[in-house]
């Protein structure tokens, strides 16, 4: 492709709308284009490099004999209800664009295609004969964020690589997820990217047990945790660890103390000259269930940790059914304003005692009558501890469970796990942090979809059983990004030579020179001819130009045909490393050719 003919503008200032470098990297050099909120074009540059990623992921799966198919992305509500996630993801979740057609039909734009396989599956596998199966596809997903941001990172439209197994047991499914784990690496590391793969929180997807893969970044919006001997990772949602020790009590006997002006942990520590890991915080959560109860949340925690809310949801969505429900729509810690909706007297807030009184939430048929109490273990075998005295101004020192305080029945691990803590499975072995991209996810479904829409098939003994299902799922889009904010500098991208839009560009200095442009046509012919993608640089443009422009878009070779050519030579400079050297023109293609095969 020549540039003059190519629909190609960059920028040299980055635009107002761009927070992280990948995204302004992205718009400067013309490779997407803002369309709205959350919404861009695919320029022909960019489009390219996701044609290459998608081919990556296509030939991976295909690998492992996944089958490809296609899938609509307007979805009947009616399918979204059998599952029972129609609420959570128009309401709780509120990410799926929900609209109604001039038949009054309820409709979804497809965020995700969990029901739509498995109306696909319940009505065309019968036997164990038929399984295992695999589907996938590679399409355009959407999803409502609240906030869009990033460009590609987090919009509402992108592409994405998703895939379903059905399985008979639970061996066949954990053997398909392995394969999905080993073809997922390949993935990323045939992309060129840095990467780890972390235990994860399923989130709405639900299931038995997943994991993330993270292309490492500053700018990830996930935090990982995990051990230098590579033997533990995980999202800091799902992470677990062992906190510091708790430190001793100075406080030997119960007694209540005025403590005025110490609403928080630390000027509490500070007024009696103690540890935080001696202190009990019951940290007040309002929880709306989704046939519209309230249920208000009392967690006991040790005072230097924190709680972790993606647990503490999951723990609340097990405990459903005893409120009638089926999932969560919102948890939060509910403000001023939301506290006088049920509160029947303002709350001591600060100075709030493990039994709170249960009378202080008003009588409502849409609010649970009594608090939930739940008790993190980092607070468990505390002695001696501090905490609230249900009274502004004052906490009880020197307090213990089964004398003055009864421990809450569920014991919970709602804690939130950090840097620094030491490791479950070898306590010598402390807790890193990194920051990263997800770019992929895998889960281990179980019967969740299957049991709830009716997706069975017959055994060998001729029973009806419900269907083992995987789902497994990659941005595409955002991997592309992804791998720009993990590679760049000062001038631009520095794109993996596997999913560079172009291998070489060449940059000829001065278009009016017969000999430079003689030179350049040729190289372009050879380069591409010998399957090396090349773009021919003949506008008319100064050489630091072009030469901006080059380092700008990130192709991995550049190609000058300036004064070396006296000695019948080129200068080709990489991307990468800003090496430079001189190579005989008619030993240029060979020469690239090693390079592009050793990189990829």
């Amino acid at each position: 492709m020549r540039l003059s003919q190519m629909l190609f503008v960059t920028l040299r200032e980055d635009p107002a709308e761009a927070e992280i470098p990948s995204h302004k990297l992205l718009l400067r050099a013309g490779y997407i284009r803002r369309i709205g909120s959350g919404i861009y074009a695919y320029l022909p540059l960019m489009w390219r490099v996701l044609q290459k990623v998608s081919q990556i992921v296509r030939e991976e799966m295909n690998a492992t004999g996944a089958q490809e198919c296609l899938l609509p992305q307007l979805q009947p509500a009616e399918l979204w209800r059998e599952s029972g996630r129609w609420d959570t993801y128009t309401k709780a979740e509120g990410i799926m664009f929900a609209l109604t057609d001039r038949q009054e039909r309820e409709l979804g734009l497809g965020p995700t295609h969990e029901e739509v396989i498995v109306t696909v599956a319940r009505e065309m596998i019968r036997s164990y004969r038929q399984l295992p199966l695999h589907l996938y596809q590679i399409q355009t997903k959407f999803r409502d964020e609240i906030r869009p941001r990033f460009g590609l990172m987090r919009g509402r439209e992108f592409i994405m690589k998703d895939g379903y197994s059905f399985h008979t047991d639970e061996e066949s499914l954990k053997n398909t997820y392995q394969h999905m784990h080993h073809a997922y690496s390949n993935m990323l590391r045939r992309s060129g990217l840095a990467f780890r793969a972390v235990e994860a929180d399923s989130g709405a997807i639900g299931g038995s047990g997943s994991q993330e893969f993270m292309v490492l970044a500053e700018a990830g919006e996930d935090e990982v945790l995990y051990t230098e001997d590579g033997e533990y990772a995980a999202n800091v949602e799902k992470a677990v660890s062992m906190p510091a020790e708790a430190q001793p009590s100075p406080f030997t006997s119960y007694e209540k103390r005025e403590t005025p002006g110490t609403e928080t942990i630390e000027k509490l520590c500070k007024f009696l000259k103690c540890s935080p890991t001696q202190l009990v915080k019951n940290v007040l959560y309002q929880a709306v269930y989704d046939n519209g109860m309230t249920v208000l949340v009392l967690v006991s925690i040790r005072g230097d940790q924190e709680v972790n809310e993606v647990k503490l949801q999951n723990e609340l969505v097990r405990l459903a059914d005893g409120y009638g429900a089926k999932t969560i729509l919102t948890l939060k810690v509910p403000d001023a304003q939301e506290q006088q909706q049920w509160a029947a007297s303002p709350l001591p807030l600060g100075y709030i005692a493990p039994e709170i009184a249960d009378d202080y939430i008003r009588s409502d048929k849409h609010l649970n009558p009594k608090f939930l109490r739940l008790v993190d273990k980092t607070a468990v075998d505390l002695n001696n501890f501090v905490t609230g005295a249900n009274e502004s101004g004052y906490h009880v020192v020197g307090a213990n469970w089964g004398e003055q305080f009864q421990l809450p029945e569920r014991v919970v691990d709602v804690r939130k796990a950090r840097h620094g803590d030491r490791s479950i499975h070898n306590p010598e072995q402390t807790l890193q942090s990194a920051r990263g991209i997800e770019v992929g996810h895998i889960f281990q479904l179980g019967t969740k979809y299957s049991k709830a829409m009716g997706a069975t098939y017959t055994n060998e003994q001729g029973e009806e059983v419900p269907l083992m299902m995987g789902c497994y799922g990659v941005g595409v889009s955002r991997l592309a990004q992804a791998a720009v904010e993990q590679s760049y500098d000062k001038d631009g991208i520095i794109w993996p030579v596997a999913i560079a839009p172009y291998h070489a560009i060449v940059s000829v200095p001065n278009v009016a020179d017969a000999q430079q442009m003689q030179a350049a046509e040729k190289l372009y012919n050879q380069l591409n001819q010998a399957g090396i993608e090349t773009l021919l640089d003949d506008r008319n443009e100064r050489a630091g130009v072009k030469f901006k422009d080059a380092d700008l878009i990130g192709i991995p070779y550049r190609i000058v045909t300036g004064r070396s050519l006296q000695a019948g030579k080129v200068e080709v400079v990489e991307r990468a490393t800003r090496k430079s050297q001189e190579i005989p023109l008619d030993e240029v293609a060979s020469t690239l050719k090693q390079w592009i095969d050793a990189a990829t």
